[in-house]
């Protein structure tokens, strides 16, 4: 049968990646970056695709539609590719041949639409007009990244437990919530005294909406932070599930994800930056922290590593890079504004 076949060729897929250490004691950075996508995202669209051929969902002629840019186009355009299948990304904004060719050197198609929230009706449009799926990775992350065995918790308790220890914290980014959803879920099924903090950008939903306990939150602005950060609180992100919800500023985010390529050559996204800036918090209260570096590639050199993005945006990351130069240097962690808090 073509899903026997096409789940035996996204099991063959699970490579783990490895654990670096930056030149601070108690900090651990698990590199997501090394997969053939350089993502994160290759996680969950590895996930999508094996859940929706289990489901019955996508089959052998089906046409997978994603309303998506960035790191989840190119990862989703990667696993359509290996099962032969047709992939359309439906992006938001204008016309960008830039944006649009890392999904399209993988076989996969890209429409672009105004205004930006209507990626999702002209998704769901699409997948019907083609008689395809929809994969909507908000409604269907959460419950189809594996947080039992075999999936990022695992590895990346086994991976610290060989290390010789257990980490205080793990820290991590939300987008859909299904990473965190599956840390947090694998961390109370394995009985580790480890805590879960997700890192929150600027504009997004979650540290407020966490913090006030209000279920159906929204700010109505977009992140500019790719790949983390929501307008409103999604399906997958479970408050109860967190130990700690910690608002990262968006210049901290660039000027860790700067710092982050300078110590490793790795040109990291802005996600990364914003969970380093929130690992440093919980270091300096004496923790061991594991994060992750999220995603790297080339398309960030002109974003948060570039000077001219940054301003443009009105981001000053020079004072955050000052506090974090002193933090690693062995000075006191004293950044400029507040990075979390508890409930």
């Amino acid at each position: 049968m073509w899903s026997t076949e096409a789940i035996k060729r996204l099991d063959a897929e699970t490579v783990p990646t490895p654990m670096l250490s930056l030149p601070l004691p108690g900090l651990r950075l698990k590199d997501e970056s090394a997969h053939p996508t350089g993502t994160l995202k290759h996680r969950l669209a590895r996930a999508l695709f094996r859940y929706g051929v289990a489901c019955g969902r996508i089959r052998e002629d089906t046409a997978v539609v994603e309303a998506t840019g960035g790191g989840s186009a190119v990862a989703q355009a990667y696993f359509a590719r290996l099962l032969g299948l047709r992939f359309i990304a439906v992006m938001p904004g204008e016309p960008s041949p830039a944006r649009a060719a890392a999904v399209e050197e993988l076989g996969g198609e890209c429409r672009f639409v105004n205004p930006p929230l209507a990626i999702y009706d002209e998704a769901r449009r699409l997948a019907a007009e083609l008689n395809g799926h929809f994969m909507d990775q908000f409604a269907w992350a959460e419950r189809a990244v594996d947080w039992q065995s075999g999936g990022l918790a695992e590895e990346l308790f086994d991976q610290v437990r060989q290390a010789g220890g257990e980490p205080g914290w793990v820290v991590v980014g939300a987008g859909t919530g299904a990473t965190a959803a599956a840390l947090g879920r694998h961390i109370r099924l394995r009985g580790h005294a480890t805590r879960l903090a997700v890192a929150d950008p600027e504009n997004s939903a979650y540290f407020p909406g966490w913090a006030y306990g209000v279920a159906d939150y929204g700010t109505g602005m977009p992140s500019r932070i790719e790949g983390i950060g929501r307008p409103r609180l999604e399906a997958g992100f479970i408050p109860s599930l967190y130990d700690l919800v910690m608002p990262v500023p968006d210049a901290a985010s660039v000027a860790a994800a700067r710092l982050v390529r300078e110590i490793t050559g790795i040109a990291v996204g802005g996600s990364t930056g914003t969970n380093l800036w929130a690992a440093c918090e919980l270091v300096s209260r004496g923790s061991e922290v594991v994060t992750l570096i999220a995603d790297a590639g080339p398309r960030y050199l002109g974003t948060v590593h570039d000077a001219g993005w940054a301003a443009g945006r009105g981001l000053d990351p020079r004072p955050y890079a000052a506090a974090l130069e002193r933090f690693l240097s062995g000075g006191p962690w004293d950044p400029p504004g507040a990075a979390g808090m508890d409930r």
